[in-house]
């Protein structure tokens, strides 16, 4: 058996394994965690060579780890949104693609120079940092209210120009200096309906003060749109992920806050509904 069919029939059977297991996308998860195990990059294991058995035994407990379940970006340590990696791990909201379509939407947005960006409910800090990178003249300011997530957005920022502010969201009257000054404002809030039904991976290692947003999941995105409100300047636009069952109601959270024009409801890149955008109009 040469390397590359060796390391082909490793995978080939992990990926089997994950499926058993319920993992939703065992192909991808097996070749991600093969790259993790040999030290490289997913994009290089067409071209890794030689594997022993040293790499098989350190290939099957990763797999084995990820058969219970634990998310993938626990088990290799980072998550990716468009242009940066940042650290995860227990205690903070993983990143995940759903929320790539309103990062390819902000990053799209005309803004003057030198803009102030806001990032509400960072966790570990990625989109503010994605959108340092689009804007590497923007004030960014991202928040947060929980220690431990801001532990870990601390050290991805490291080095950035993004500012971290502990403060919470859901309280409208927080950070009165920012009022009318803000010429992007994101959110990835907490969303998702109490009681609903998650993935192992969502329910047992994201922290529930990340996920559950209330009985129709709608708290913290109605005060956002107060907050949004405040702060953006006349033109600012803004953009809140949502649980693909309330874009109806978020909509109208935005629309009732009767300071906005061009209030759409957007789809991710998988076709499902996803964040609600808006402009903050020219009256108070």
């Amino acid at each position: 058996m040469t390397p590359t069919a060796r390391l082909r029939r490793e995978i080939e059977h992990a990926a089997a394994a994950l499926a058993e297991a319920g993992v939703g996308s065992p192909r991808s998860d097996a070749e991600e965690l093969a790259a993790y195990a040999a030290g490289t990059s997913w994009g290089r294991l067409s071209v890794l060579g030689e594997i022993d058995d040293d790499f098989c035994g350190r290939y099957a407990d990763l797999v084995a780890t990820r058969a219970q379940r634990i998310p993938l970006q626990h088990i290799v340590g980072s998550a990716a949104l468009g242009p940066v990696t940042v650290a995860v791990g227990p205690g903070v909201f993983i990143p995940r693609p759903e929320t790539e379509g309103l990062l390819e939407w902000a990053s799209a947005q005309p803004l003057p120079p030198r803009p102030l960006l806001v990032d509400l409910c960072t966790g570990t800090g990625a989109m503010a940092l994605a959108l340092s990178k689009f804007w590497p003249d923007a004030r960014v300011i991202a928040v947060d209210d929980s220690d431990e997530a801001l532990d870990y957005a601390y050290r991805n920022v490291a080095g950035s120009p993004v500012e971290l502010v502990r403060a919470d969201v859901a309280d409208n009257t927080q950070l009165p200096e920012l009022d009318g000054q803000v010429d992007l404002l994101v959110a990835n809030p907490p969303y998702i309906p109490d009681g609903a039904m998650l993935e192992p991976e969502v329910a047992q290692h994201d922290p529930p003060h990340a996920l559950f947003g209330g009985p129709d999941g709608m708290v913290v995105i109605k005060a956002i749109a107060e907050l949004a409100g405040r702060w953006l300047k006349p033109g600012g636009r803004c953009a809140v992920e949502h649980d693909d069952t309330t874009s109806a109601l978020t909509v109208e959270a935005f629309t009732m806050a009767g300071r906005f024009i061009d209030v759409t409801a957007n789809r991710d890149l998988a076709g499902r509904p996803r964040f609600v955008t808006a402009t903050r109009s020219g009256r108070g």
